[in-house]
């Protein structure tokens, strides 16, 4: 079972671009039984791993900027903990509504991801590192309170407020993800949150998803995907959102 949620978060995370966090962590609540808590923790160690692979790639095409990615995971390493430690004073409904809420806010810029064009001109020099320390302070918060790889706000915030290409700011994204996502999954960790007897099914099979949705992309559309997923996105985030409060 595990390997099929793992399978599952990558094919999906590979055929529309977005993180496997996403998909993974619906799956292993409903699929694996674990709680809103467990899931987000064990998927932070999962995408660390998934970063290291998908930051290996795109550096062999040349397109990650290493000097940016170390500038976002500075702040980012910190925050994350901070970000651990709030999801785990959540009670679990709450945590429940916000990865929900989270899950609609994706679905919306799944949609209007095609509209993403760069700024005309490129930041540089000191507005340029002040940006990413400040992306970095914001994503790594949510990354260790969604349980995520934060490429949903780097990439759209890398893009739009630095003008840098998709490509090389989805690069530099994933590479930030290693030590971000490291940081809060330790958090996790020593907060009980990560279940590590189903890790190795998860990782193996997320590599294998991953490449396998690469590969099938290449064949869809990706209008009709994008589509289709932020809808699924927007009917699993509702479902959460509409979690019973719990005293």
């Amino acid at each position: 079972m595990t390997l099929f949620v793992g399978i599952m978060a990558g094919l999906f995370g590979g055929l529309v671009g977005v993180g496997g966090g996403v998909v993974m962590i619906p799956f292993m609540v409903r699929g694996l039984k674990l709680t809103q808590h467990q899931a987000h923790g064990t998927s932070l160690v999962v995408l660390v791993f998934t970063g290291i692979v998908g930051a290996v790639t795109y550096a062999i095409g040349g397109s990650v900027d290493i000097v940016s990615a170390v500038f976002l995971a500075a702040t980012a390493i910190f925050t994350a903990r901070f970000g651990a430690r709030f999801a785990n004073a959540l009670p679990e409904w709450k945590l429940k509504r916000s990865f929900g809420g989270f899950l609609l806010f994706v679905a919306v810029l799944l949609i209007f991801k095609h509209y993403i064009t760069p700024h005309s001109s490129p930041s540089a020099g000191w507005e340029k590192i002040i940006i990413l320390l400040l992306s970095g302070v914001f994503t790594g918060f949510l990354s260790g309170m969604m349980g995520v790889g934060g490429g949903t706000i780097m990439v759209p915030a890398m893009v739009l407020l630095l003008g840098m290409g998709q490509h090389i700011a989805q690069g530099s994204s994933l590479l930030a993800m290693v030590p971000v996502g490291a940081a809060g999954a330790y958090a996790h960790y020593k907060l009980g949150n990560v279940i590590t007897r189903i890790l190795p099914g998860l990782i193996v099979g997320i590599f294998v998803g991953t490449f396998a949705g690469g590969m099938l992309a290449s064949f869809l559309s990706d209008d009709v995907l994008r589509s289709v997923f932020a809808v699924v996105l927007i009917w699993t985030g509702i479902d959460y959102l509409r979690s019973p409060a719990q005293k």
